[in-house]
């Protein structure tokens, strides 16, 4: 597949850059720049950014990096058995737990919530950072919900990071997740509560809480623009309501036959001969 010009292959971690370096200078290059364009497509076009990674795997499928680059792809796609024999091969070289959560939301994706739960309380979880630990808690939170267990998939969330005033890169996930699951729960003025906050700390917009929290308000706004004599584009919000209109048609149906026997009877009328005015009828005109 073809590589934009502007891709040099320095745009991927150091880290992932020092994985390459077991590999000859051009072969690592080519490697290198498969997976920027995976990293670049993967939220747009995930489908392109599988093709990439596939590349990327055929040309060096014993570095750690482009397994997990093809994991992730795979994942995108939702092809998640795929997906875990990646991670789980990346997780053998590497001996890191980092791909744990997302391992275990494979197995979710797999139709396994109670494998994934099983994950959730292996020891792997308490060698994760906060960010990871945060991410089984929503897995985990996730195969409660699979399995129809709306208040035990509440408890889960409910957590230090959940209560915490302080807004980290996981925060408004976390808070959107608890707020759908109270909604679900049929517990709406929590959930209400909670969308709100998930707003308050999506700042760079990964959820829809703002969108879900509109629709519990009722708000709905339909942009529509009309042009003024002038030229000018006039922008004017439209009602959402329509019962009125809808109570209207009722009678404008209602009214049909009526009015059928008005137009009828004109008809008629029209037919009648016009009586010609009668001789003193002129003269009163003339006068």
């Amino acid at each position: 597949m073809p590589i934009p010009e502007d891709v040099t292959g320095d745009e991927i971690d150091k880290d992932v850059r020092q994985e390459l370096l077991s590999l000859p200078k051009g072969l690592a290059e080519d490697v290198s720049k498969n997976l920027v364009m995976v990293a670049r497509l993967i939220d747009e076009d995930p489908e392109g950014a599988y093709a990439y990674s596939k590349i990327a795997l055929r040309l060096a499928s014993r570095v750690a990096a482009v397994r997990e680059a093809a994991g992730f792809a795979a994942y995108a796609n939702q092809k998640y058995s795929e997906a875990l024999a990646e991670f789980r091969a990346a997780r053998r070289m590497t001996g890191s737990v980092d791909l744990w959560p997302v391992m275990a939301d494979c197995e979710r994706g797999l139709g396994r919530p109670e494998k994934a739960l099983e994950m959730a309380g292996a020891p792997e979880v308490h060698k994760l950072d906060k960010a990871g630990q945060v991410e089984m808690r929503l897995v985990a939170a996730g195969a409660r919900r699979d399995m129809d267990q709306l208040d035990a998939a509440i408890v889960t969330l409910q957590s230090p990071e959940l209560a915490s005033n302080t807004v980290q890169p996981w925060t408004a996930r976390l808070r959107y997740a608890y707020a759908d699951a109270l909604l679900a729960a049929g517990r709406e003025d929590e959930a209400r509560e909670w969308f709100a906050k998930a707003v308050e700390s999506d700042k760079d917009g990964s959820t829809d809480a703002s969108d879900r929290l509109a629709e519990m308000d009722g708000v709905a706004f339909v942009d529509a623009f009309v042009e003024d004599e002038d030229g000018t584009d006039v922008d004017f919000e439209i009602d959402d309501e329509v019962e009125p209109q809808a109570e209207a048609s009722v009678a404008d149906e209602v009214d049909v036959d009526d009015e059928d026997d008005d137009i009828e009877d004109d008809e008629d009328d029209e037919d009648e001969p016009v009586a010609e005015p009668t001789a003193e009828a002129k003269d009163d005109d003339k006068d």
